[in-house]
């Protein structure tokens, strides 16, 4: 709990009015993951979308971003935590006999699993769709590997199924592809992540890498 006391204390360091309104944000701060044009969407979430039209659709309400409060920080930490010790890591060759396989958990999943799972959570919970978003990373290792970004008036905040901690995007290790356009959950757009990476010699941990 210390650690995610100094993760938000972090987080808001950024912003010196934590109370802004989702109107006066400014995302072009570095606080916010750059983004581009339209993009391709990742075949896995292509063919989640056609079984699954409804989930996949424009958004009616454009949401900027959330105001992150205490309550809203507790409920990210503890659907983060609560799908990461659910859910046991399996691969989509292991489970479905396929490479690429987007789907909700039942009990198992890879990456894309877990962060379908959480962003069902957060909506159920009240979040708007267009400030939680699926984004496609790749790895120290060069592996890919999906994580959920919500947007938050504090910054792009990362949930992922590698990590107990919520960080920045700017804090993980990963350099960020593409993710979900906030217009619409069935599109998604180029992210303009220059950052140097590091690459690592290790093997890769992520269980079912997330294909681009």
């Amino acid at each position: 709990m210390v650690r995610q006391a100094i993760a938000l204390f972090l987080v808001a360091i950024i912003f010196v009015v934590s109370s802004v309104t989702a109107l006066s944000i400014d995302l072009s701060n570095a606080a916010f993951a750059p983004s581009g044009d339209t993009t391709s969407i990742p075949v896995g979430h292509m063919e989640f979308c056609r079984s699954r039209p409804l989930e996949c659709g424009r958004n009616q309400t454009l949401v900027p971003a959330i105001a992150l409060d205490q309550a809203l920080w507790t409920e990210l930490l503890t659907v983060n935590a609560r799908f990461n010790a659910e859910v046991q890591p399996v691969s989509d060759d292991d489970l479905y006999r396929v490479a690429e396989y987007w789907t909700y958990p039942n009990g198992a999943g890879d990456c894309e699993d877990y962060v379908l799972v959480k962003r069902r959570a957060l909506l159920d919970a009240g979040w708007p769709a267009s400030t939680l978003l699926i984004a496609v990373v790749k790895q120290t290792n060069g592996a890919g590997h999906a994580v959920l970004m919500a947007r938050t008036d504090r910054g792009d905040l990362v949930l992922d199924n590698l990590a107990s901690e919520i960080l920045l995007w700017s804090q993980t290790p990963y350099q960020y592809l593409k993710r979900q356009s906030q217009a619409d959950a069935g599109k998604w757009v180029d992210l303009l992540d220059e950052r140097p990476i590091l690459v690592a010699g290790s093997a890769d941990t992520t269980v079912g890498a997330a294909q681009p």
